[in-house]
């Protein structure tokens, strides 16, 4: 092999731009290295931002379909407040689903390990959910839960859920819904949505959302 040859295909090696190592990605995406990034001081902060550049380069995306991209690994975190003496499940878990769920009662550090015994318990002031992206579907995920009196989605960005039908179904004591950050852009089905809902809560969801659907009420 000729010295030029050799240096061509030495410098062609070099321009190729390495496959983004989606692991890697969604591990970055952890709730827990998520609460990391925000202590982390402003310096490595900017570290972590030029990091992000050169993988969007690298990709090829613009910012737009890059933050696209990267929030289809976000975490979704949600606060939940039962109502005093109601009764009822707090939600409905999908069995495949049950490993990608993250439950604490009370801001404790130990998460619930039995996804399936989640019904109403004494001194529960509030419940916080931790969905990781693995989960694409939420068709029923409070449905007949009729002690929560409110749901906050604190952190929605994710664009890889598609089902929502019958998500807030017969939640007959749910007074406040938080949805400032609900990401709707892939849901193609909203089915029922807030049927059995209080008719305040379906005009106030009315008058705030536009992005939700009709189906939905």
């Amino acid at each position: 092999m000729d010295s030029s040859n050799k240096a061509s295909k030495e410098n062609n090696k070099e321009n190729e731009s390495p496959k983004p190592n989606l692991i890697m990605e969604s591990l970055k995406s952890d709730y827990f290295l998520q609460k990391l990034y925000d202590i982390m001081p402003k310096k490595k902060k900017l570290e972590i931002v030029k990091y992000n550049k050169k993988i969007q380069n690298r990709l090829n995306l613009s910012t737009k379909d890059y933050r696209e991209y990267s929030e289809t690994f976000t975490p979704i975190e949600i606060e939940i407040i039962p109502k005093k003496g109601g009764s009822g499940k707090f939600i409905n878990i999908n069995k495949k689903d049950k490993l990608y769920y993250h439950i604490y009662f009370n801001d404790d550090r130990e998460e619930i390990k039995n996804k399936y015994d989640l019904k109403k318990k004494n001194n529960v002031i509030k419940i916080k959910i931790i969905i990781d992206y693995k989960v694409k579907s939420f068709k029923k995920l409070f449905f007949e839960c009729g002690c929560i009196e409110s749901i906050n989605f604190k952190r929605f960005y994710r664009n890889n859920i598609t089902d929502m039908s019958k998500m807030f179904s017969e939640c007959s004591l749910l007074k406040e819904l938080n949805l400032t950050n609900f990401n709707t852009n892939n849901v193609t089905n909203m089915d029922s949505m807030f049927s059995g809902c209080s008719n305040d809560l379906k005009r106030k969801i009315k008058s705030e959302y536009k992005n939700i659907k009709d189906e939905a009420y």
